[in-house]
């Protein structure tokens, strides 16, 4: 589980409640408006609905899972579990591996593993696998994309609901009981607005942002240690090559965790 993505949240809902409660629980009352969450949330959602298909809507909504879980598995892991793939095809061949790809649990992996052991050419291996990788990507920047465009909608519809609260406190001066309601559509739909955009919607897209981007690392690392396996580089050429993708500060941990046996079900 991310760590940050539920302090941000939850630390964040407290310090917008304290704020807005002015140290008495009762004023947050105030601040709850139906009409508003009706223009704000219930007008970004159907303008939402016009712009993608249910569909994506599905896929988007699933996707926020990986806003509070990483990976199950690292860089390191994935690396040592290349690199002990490249000992075993040097000291039994290619076919040696197709045993050792049925524990594995990323079906990327055994299928770069599995073209190789099926003899296919390195180039085509490289090309199948970079669409695939290609693939991956567009699907992820279509469910970033689709938080991003509802972090765009909310604090427009919460600009309609400030005109739309305008009009109706302008349209009935006369009458001082209007007067609050109309002003309390015209701010409030504004706050919701931003805090939809602001604080979950636009957020919430960033951190897909991130996955993504390490997701795509990690398919990458596969595709060089898949086909330098089966160049039948020899494994410590390989483990120094992958061990370019990561930070000086974490390349020590490759060598030490093969050793006690970290990554052998990637």
């Amino acid at each position: 589980m991310d760590l940050a993505t539920i302090i941000g949240l939850v630390g964040g809902t407290i310090l917008i409640l304290l704020g807005c409660s002015g140290g008495s629980l009762s004023t947050l009352v105030g601040f709850f408006d139906l009409n508003s969450i009706y223009i704000t949330v219930g007008g970004s959602l159907a303008a939402m609905l016009i712009n993608f298909p249910l569909d994506q809507f599905t896929k988007a909504f699933k996707s926020v899972r990986w806003a509070f879980f990483a990976r199950t598995f690292s860089l390191e892991e994935i690396i040592n579990t290349l690199v002990r793939y490249a000992e075993k095809a040097r000291r039994e061949g290619l076919l040696a591996l197709e045993d050792e790809i049925a524990s594995s649990s990323d079906e990327f992996l055994k299928k770069g593993i599995q073209l190789v052991v099926d003899g296919t050419d390195p180039e085509l291996v490289k090309n199948i696998l970079e669409i695939e990788i290609g693939f991956l990507e567009e699907r992820h920047n279509e469910n970033k994309g689709f938080w991003e465009a509802w972090g765009s909608l909310a604090p427009s519809f919460g600009l309609i609901g400030t005109v739309i609260g305008l009009i109706q406190m302008l349209s009935r001066l006369d009458d001082p009981s209007a007067v609050g309601p109309g002003m309390a559509v015209a701010l409030l739909t504004t706050l919701y607005g931003a805090l939809l955009a602001y604080f979950i919607f636009n957020p919430i897209a960033a951190k897909l942002g991130i996955r993504s981007q390490e997701e795509v690392m990690i398919r990458q690392v596969m595709v060089e240690g898949i086909l330098s396996v089966q160049a039948g580089e020899n494994p410590r050429i390989v483990e120094e090559k992958l061990k370019s993708f990561l930070p000086p500060a974490r390349r020590d941990n490759v060598g030490r965790d093969r050793a006690e046996g970290v990554g052998l079900n990637v």
